[in-house]
């Protein structure tokens, strides 16, 4: 795999290209393959940091948003984490992982940080420090759990 150059933007920094770039990868992933029906579009992007890679198409594999404290739970957050099925088993989600965390060290410090994590992830939120911090709970009939990285 080549090089992969990351992007993080706020969301008025966003081309229209980028925006619906995102939103498409969602989609396919969260709505198309995942085969669940919410509503994506909840209001949270406008104050969030969208960090994404792009292959060399231009179009996005990977993303991520990070939700200032406040925004979704009281620390920090990250959401809505996807990789492209055409780009998965290469690392990228791991990547994508340390580049959020860069990103936030970068626009709150050493702040903690929550995640509402599908449960089949979380040995892989774990590999960043991230550990259970509440009950299992339905999420879109998908069962997630909150974890916190301090």
């Amino acid at each position: 795999m080549e090089k992969i150059v990351w992007h993080c933007k706020e969301f008025h920094s966003l081309s229209t290209s980028e925006l619906y770039g995102l939103l498409r990868l969602r989609s396919e992933v969260f709505h198309v393959e995942q085969n669940c029906a919410y509503n994506d579009l909840d209001n949270k992007d406008q104050a969030s940091f969208h960090l994404f890679c792009l292959d060399k198409s231009g179009a996005m594999i990977a993303y991520a948003r990070i939700l200032p404290a406040g925004v979704s739970f009281k620390e920090v957050s990250i959401g809505r984490v996807v990789t492209s099925g055409s780009a998965r088993g290469e690392g990228l989600g791991k990547e994508l992982m340390d580049q959020c965390m860069k990103s936030i060290l970068s626009h709150f410090g050493k702040a903690p940080v929550r995640i509402g994590a599908q449960c089949y992830l979380k040995k892989f939120y774990e590999e960043f420090g991230f550990v259970v911090d509440g009950p299992e709970y339905l999420e879109d009939n998908i069962p997630h759990i909150e974890m916190l990285k301090k």
